[in-house]
């Protein structure tokens, strides 16, 4: 890790492709600045996408990287981490690719408390695929395939990963970029799973959750007196569907990560003693 790293070593050289003033643009500066700041550097970053709008983070970010399957990022985030606890991993989705084919993963990935960050691009709608109602979509929501709307009630990711165990949630919003870096960097920082919900606004294909509302919506736990470590709290503004929130909802300041619970080694490239013949040359291929 390095202090003189900033968060434009973090850019690659590939020009995103999201539309024009897309809120994923603001999730990624945040989520750049806030591995800035916590020492980290492209050399010891593995950043996972999924698929979706936010599936190509990854190539827009200098760092390494994979491009996985939809639903499947958690996964391979899990697996990094697993084989390399000495590198920060950060894993990047949508309310589509983490909340509807990739929720099992969602659910498993919160229980074990697997130390990296778990970073969702909510824009309430499928935007890569031209403007479906998501599990996160209002149930009166019209789109071309719910015209009269889902008629179901959203997905309420927070109150899934609370229910599963989860030692850090938190909500943000990609335009208040300060505030987003700020509570990005929390999730980093944590001993364990760090899970941030992002509303990062579809300005192409949903004209409802807009920059406009969650400017006039939101409610930044920071100015009230919730308390991040109570349970309860984090429960009754989860349950609040009457307001929508920005702020670190829940952190367990006890947290033990995964792999120090099992005693997972640093160093994975160490072969035991009585190891198969040829062991040796071969985890040194791959690492």
């Amino acid at each position: 890790m390095s202090s003189d790293i900033r968060f434009t070593d973090f850019k690659s050289d590939k020009q995103p492709t999201w539309c024009p003033g897309c809120g994923d643009f603001g999730t990624m500066n945040g989520m750049m600045k806030a591995l800035a700041e916590t020492g980290n550097d492209p050399d010891n970053t593995f950043v996972v996408a999924g698929i979706g709008c936010s599936g190509k983070i990854g190539t827009y970010m200098h760092s390494y990287a994979l491009h996985g399957v939809h639903g499947r990022a958690l996964p391979v985030g899990t697996g990094v981490k697993m084989a390399r606890p000495d590198i920060e991993v950060m894993v990047a989705g949508g309310d589509g690719d983490g909340y509807s084919i990739g929720a099992g993963h969602f659910v498993h990935a919160v229980r074990r408390n697997v130390d990296m960050t778990y970073v969702v691009m909510d824009n309430r709608i499928y935007g890569l695929t031209k403007g479906q109602a998501s599990p996160t979509s209002r149930e009166d929501f019209e789109t071309s395939t719910t015209p009269d709307g889902p008629k179901q009630p959203p997905v309420n990711p927070h109150a899934l990963a609370l229910a599963s165990g989860a030692t850090f949630i938190a909500q943000s919003f990609s335009s208040d970029a300060l505030r987003h870096q700020e509570i990005i960097q929390k999730a980093v920082e944590h001993d364990g799973f760090g899970f941030v919900n992002v509303y990062s606004p579809c300005v192409t294909f949903n004209d409802v959750d807009t920059y406009d509302y969650f400017r006039d919506s939101l409610v930044d736990l920071k100015e009230t007196d919730h308390d991040p470590a109570d349970r309860g709290d984090a429960k009754d503004v989860i349950l609040d569907s009457e307001k929508e929130h920005q702020g670190v909802i829940y952190q367990n300041e006890e947290s033990v990560p995964y792999h120090e619970q099992h005693g997972v080694d640093e160093d994975m490239s160490v072969i035991p003693d009585g190891a198969p013949e040829g062991a040796t040359d071969l985890v040194r291929e791959f690492y």
